[in-house]
C-alpha cells in the first residue's frame, strides 16, 4: 500500500502523509461514528510491517483497533493512544472538500487532521517503522486507536478498559493533549499536559407557573427568572490557585515562584496565547451553554432548565464546589444537580516516561525544555489512569503551525497539519518508546 516501507526520514515522512489522507477520507464523523473502517484500514497497513493487530467492537461498525509488538517480560510496557472518530464538519464552511486529505504547501487539510487522526497516523507509523527496525522490547509496546472519543456513548476506550483490559493495560501512555512548541519570555517550550480539568456539568431547573403568553400578568414566568441566575453565573470569577502542573509552568516561565494571581499578570503581560492558555487553569470555569423552557410560542413556561458547562481543577471534588456555586446563586426556586463527573486525573512529572520526552526535546531542540500543563477539558487518558493507574500524558509535538493557529482549526473549518510536524510525532514517539520500553 505505501512505497518503501523502510526507515529513512523521507521515506517515513511519505508514509505518515499517505496513511493520514487515507485515513481523512474515511468519514468517521461521531456520531455515527463507523470507525471500523478506519481501524481495518490501519489493521491493513500494520500487517505490511509484520505487526498484529486485534480489532474489538462493542458494535460491528464501532471498533477499535489494538496493536501489540510484544515484549519479553522485563520490562514496562508503553502505549501510543489515539483515537479515529471526529467531530462533523460543513463542507460549505471550507476551501477544500473535509474529507478530501488534499496536501497543499505542505500541509494536509481534512477534518481530523488535528484532532487526532494526525496522530493516528504517526503511531501507526512509529510503531509498523520499529518493527520494520526488528525492535524488541523489555514490555510490550502498544498502539491503540480507540472509537468514540468525541462523544463518548461507552464504545471506545472506556468500554475497552472495562471489558477487555488486559489489551489496553500499560505502564505508560502518550495521548492527545499537547506537545505545541511556543515561545515565552523569549524561550521556546514544548508544553506536555500531565493532567487534565473534570467535565462536570450540572443543572438548574427554575420553576415558575404557567399562563398564556397573552396575559403575562397572571403567571410566573420560569425562563424570566432563570435570567438572573445565568448573569450571577457568567459574572462570578472563582479564586484562583495554582496547582501543581500550573505552579511548574509559571516557574519555569518566570524563573521563580509566583502566586497565582501574579502569574496571571505575567501571563496578560507576555503576550495573549499565554493569558489564554493559563486563565481557565487557576480555578474551576462556568459557561451556561443550554436552556430549555416553554415549547409553545403562547405558552409561558412553568419550568426553565438551563445547563452550565463546569470544568473542575485536578482533584477538586463537587462537593467543595457546589456550596461555592449555591452562594453565587442565592436564594430562588430552582432544583440544582450535578449531571456527571468526568476526568480530573493528573500523573506525575517525574520518572521515566517524563524523562524520555525531556531527552527527546532536549535532542531535537537542545535550548528547548518540556513543561508540565494541564488539559482545560479532558481526553482519553483518565480512563487509562483510573484503572491501571497508567502514567498517562498527552504530547504529540507540533513546531510547524503556530500554536494559536492550531488551537483555532482543532473542530473548525480548514484543519489542517503540517507534514513536517506529523514527521516529528514520529521521530517523537519512535524516541519515546525505544527510550521506555526498549
Amino acid at each position: 500500500m505505501l512505497p518503501g516501507l523502510a526507515t529513512t526520514t523521507d521515506s517515513l515522512r511519505a508514509e505518515v502523509t499517505e496513511l493520514l489522507q487515507e485515513l481523512i477520507r474515511l468519514d468517521t464523523v461521531n456520531p455515527p461514528g463507523n470507525e471500523t473502517a478506519a481501524a481495518e484500514l490501519l489493521r491493513d497497513y500494520l500487517a505490511e510491517s509484520g505487526v498484529e493487530s486485534e480489532l474489538y467492537a462493542r458494535e460491528p461498525a464501532r471498533a477499535n483497533l489494538v496493536a501489540r509488538i510484544p515484549g519479553r517480560g522485563d520490562g514496562p510496557s508503553f502505549l501510543l493512544l489515539s483515537h479515529t472518530d471526529t467531530v462533523v464538519a460543513d463542507p460549505a464552511e471550507w476551501q477544500v472538500d473535509p474529507w478530501s486529505g488534499e496536501l497543499r504547501d505542505g500541509e494536509i487539510w481534512g477534518r481530523g487532521a488535528l484532532d487526532m487522526k494526525g496522530e493516528v497516523a504517526a503511531s501507526a507509523v512509529a510503531i509498523a517503522s520499529l518493527a520494520r527496525d526488528g525492535f524488541q522490547p523489555q514490555g510490550d509496546l502498544i498502539f491503540v486507536a480507540a472509537a468514540d472519543e468525541e462523544v463518548g456513548y461507552d464504545f471506545g476506550l472506556s468500554w475497552l478498559c472495562k471489558e477487555h483490559p488486559d489489551a489496553v493495560r500499560a505502564d505508560y501512555a502518550l495521548n492527545e493533549g499537547a506537545g505545541e512548541r511556543v515561545e515565552f519570555a523569549g524561550r521556546p517550550f514544548y508544553l506536555c499536559s500531565t493532567a487534565e480539568k473534570m467535565s462536570s456539568p450540572f443543572r438548574l431547573v427554575v420553576h415558575g407557573r404557567a399562563g398564556h403568553a397573552s396575559m403575562p400578568g397572571i403567571a410566573d414566568n420560569a425562563l424570566v427568572k432563570a435570567a438572573p441566575l445565568i448573569e450571577r453565573l457568567a459574572e462570578y470569577r472563582p479564586a484562583l490557585r495554582l496547582e501543581a502542573e500550573t505552579a511548574a509552568l509559571v516557574e519555569a516561565i518566570a524563573g521563580q515562584r509566583l502566586e497565582a494571581s501574579q502569574a496571571l499578570d505575567l501571563a496578560r503581560g507576555l503576550d495573549p496565547f499565554a493569558a489564554e492558555l493559563l486563565e481557565p487553569l487557576l480555578s474551576f470555569t462556568l459557561s451556561p451553554t443550554m436552556i430549555s423552557a416553554s415549547e409553545r410560542q403562547n405558552v409561558i413556561p412553568s419550568t426553565c432548565e438551563v445547563v452550565v458547562d463546569c470544568r473542575l481543577l485536578p482533584g477538586q471534588a463537587q462537593a467543595e464546589v457546589e456550596p461555592v456555586l449555591r452562594e453565587v446563586l442565592g436564594e430562588g426556586d430552582f432544583d440544582f444537580e450535578w449531571l456527571d463527573g468526568r476526568g480530573g486525573t493528573r500523573s506525575p512529572f517525574e520518572g521515566p516516561l517524563w524523562d524520555a520526552v525531556q531527552s527527546w526535546v532536549a535532542a531535537t531542540e537542545p535550548s528547548a525544555a518540556a513543561v508540565p500543563v494541564c488539559v482545560p477539558g479532558f481526553t482519553d487518558s483518565h480512563w487509562l489512569r483510573e484503572a491501571f493507574g497508567t502514567v498517562a500524558y498527552g504530547f504529540f509535538p507540533a513546531r510547524t503551525m503556530d500554536a494559536q493557529l492550531a488551537a483555532r482549526l482543532i473542530h473548525s473549518a480548514d484543519e489542517r497539519i503540517a507534514v513536517e510536524d506529523l514527521e516529528l510525532g514520529v521521530d517523537c514517539f519512535r524516541h519515546v518508546a525505544r527510550t521506555v520500553c526498549g
